[in-house]
């Protein structure tokens, strides 16, 4: 059976259900193909281990999407503070004060309600999921996969694990970093292996939610606390559930997942900051690699990628999806754009203005990432005491700081003169393995 669409988006995950809802409003047929089956949300089940800290730009446009009223619905926390601070015991931290190695991005001295919000992963997949569903020129293909794709002068034809043989004009791969849609583009990658894994881990927390969330950067990796909802159905009702992340050695986060629950929670409430809540209970744990990843082409032919199957970053403060929510965004405008002209959605020159404007801002958050990493994982007492000179200087210089603040919240794309000048200045991290 062979079925014609304006476009096939391959993946229904965040990135995936955005695009294919923002298409559909734009008037395209547009066929979603998903390995998976529909996501589901029950209010009284533990939180999903993945979560992401959604920024106000990325926000801003779920809001666009009508998505944004679904997930609030469903359970999200507002962060209205995020601090940073180094916790490394060094022989030259005796000369600072502990106030002056941290800095705080704060909601108020930006003039705005909040910075962001945690979101587990699932309640925004099955809310766009929903939303893509309810456009009823999006045709949700689930428990599927793809097969193969042929492309020619005319049209591309991706070929299902079922059978079924899709046309259309373009082919998006928003099916993740192991994109099989970018392995039959035949698009290379180049790979940057990082010395740490992380460990995520769900817990709940003596009191009720706060509005702040922090990462404690140590020579091994940071540790970061992320705030999540109220915990119902518990004896005490002042608890509420987190997200926590160590970031370590392998065989160490190794050793901390086989721990029972009890001496699991005992060891992080030790070694991570006196800021930390006081720990009740851990519901899942999960550690995985970490590494940087990037398309060497964003479209080739017929197909174009978007999200983790172009780009991966080091997740150190929760910007992946976003930049997958930047991409989409971009894409969708650049095909509203041809279709209103009548001109072939695959175009060299549009899929060309795509790279042109995604590749750099991509690019750039990368390498602040990795300014991160380079910085807080070096364990020599010189580099200690400038990155907490750094941080007390920009806690005192409002301007920078909140300079930086837009760019992450996603309300400035990065390109004005310092911080730009700042992040093409910054090393390649030496400890870096490179795969091609």
């Amino acid at each position: 059976m062979t079925e014609q669409f304006d476009i096939v988006v391959v993946g229904a995950g965040m990135v995936g259900a955005a695009l294919a809802t923002g298409l559909g409003q734009s008037g395209f047929s547009v066929a979603l193909v998903d390995r998976e089956t529909a996501p589901v949300f029950d209010p009284i089940q533990d939180p999903d281990i993945r979560v992401s800290a959604i920024s106000a730009g990325s926000e801003r446009y779920l809001r666009r999407l009508g998505a944004w009223g679904h997930i609030d619905g469903m359970r999200t926390t507002p962060y209205t503070r995020l601090a940073v601070w180094d916790d490394s015991i060094n022989p030259l931290s005796s000369l600072l004060p502990r106030r002056l190695n941290r800095t705080t991005f704060s909601a108020t001295e930006l003039g705005v309600s909040h910075l962001g919000h945690i979101v587990e992963n699932r309640v925004t997949q099955k809310a766009l999921w929903d939303s893509a569903a309810s456009q009823a020129s999006v045709s949700l293909m689930q428990d599927d996969a793809v097969a193969s794709i042929q492309q020619d002068s005319r049209q591309a034809a991706v070929t299902l694990a079922s059978g079924q043989v899709l046309t259309c004009q373009l082919v998006v791969g928003a099916d993740g970093a192991n994109s099989v849609v970018r392995s039959l583009a035949g698009i290379g990658t180049s790979r940057d292996q990082y010395g740490q894994h992380a460990l995520v881990a769900s817990v709940r927390v003596a009191g009720a939610p706060g509005d702040i969330t922090w990462q404690a950067f140590h020579p091994s990796g940071p540790r970061a606390f992320l705030p999540l909802h109220a915990a119902s159905g518990v004896k005490s009702q002042s608890e509420s559930w987190a997200s926590l992340v160590w970031y370590d050695a392998p065989d160490v986060l190794a050793r901390l997942k086989t721990l029972p629950d009890r001496d699991f929670l005992s060891e992080v409430q030790t070694a991570f900051p006196e800021e930390l809540p006081a720990l009740t209970h851990v519901a899942a744990r999960a550690s995985f690699p970490i590494a940087r990843q990037h398309a060497h082409h964003y479209s080739h032919n017929r197909v174009v990628l978007a999200g983790d199957a172009a780009h991966t970053i080091n997740p150190l403060a929760g910007q992946g999806v976003n930049l997958g929510f930047q991409d989409a965004e971009c894409l969708q405008s650049l095909l509203h754009e041809a279709k209103r002209a009548g001109d072939d959605l695959a175009t060299g020159r549009l899929l060309d203005r795509y790279e042109q404007r995604r590749r750099p801002a991509n690019t750039r958050m990368m390498l602040a990432m990795d300014a991160f990493y380079y910085l807080f994982s070096n364990r020599i007492p010189p580099v200690h005491l400038i990155r907490n000179l750094g941080l007390g200087l920009a806690q005192r210089v409002p301007f920078a700081r909140n300079q930086v603040a837009r760019y992450a919240m996603g309300l400035d794309d990065g390109s004005s003169g310092p911080l730009q000048a700042w992040l093409k200045a910054l090393p390649k991290p030496p400890f870096m393995t490179r795969h091609l």
